[in-house]
């Protein structure tokens, strides 16, 4: 598949953070797929890559949940066409005795494509975490 599609244009690392951030807070699943190259790989549970269909999959079944995200890029780290992005986060949930929190800091591969854009190889939203014990 191509990475040729028709989305959101993120020319920089940091306002792909942003179309990132609108898009999921928005439950828009289709401008968050755009987002990804077509071979990314999302780590939404740690130790379980997923990419493909698989990827779409979970992120509409998280979706479902209404979460709402805040998010800080702390640091971000260009070399060519790579970029790796540090990035502080927390998810509010809704849940039938209040709000469910998740934080988190994501370390994150992106990649810009021949169009400039820049598009998730690897979204790890949990690879600042400490190993588990």
């Amino acid at each position: 598949m191509s990475d040729q599609r028709p989305f959101l244009h993120a020319e920089s690392p940091q306002e792909h953070a942003r179309l990132f951030l609108d898009a999921f807070n928005a439950g828009d699943l289709d401008a968050l797929d755009r987002i990804y190259t077509s071979d990314a790989i999302a780590v939404w549970e740690p130790g379980n890559p997923l990419s493909g269909q698989a990827r779409a999959d979970a992120l509409r079944e998280f979706l479902a949940w209404k979460p709402r995200m805040t998010a800080e890029l702390r640091e971000s780290f260009v070399a060519g066409d790579t970029a790796l992005l540090i990035v502080d986060w927390s998810i509010d949930i809704p849940a039938p005795d209040g709000v469910e929190r998740m934080n988190g800091t994501g370390v994150d591969v992106l990649r810009r494509g021949a169009d400039g854009a820049w598009r998730f190889a690897v979204d790890n939203p949990f690879g600042g975490a400490p190993p588990a014990a």
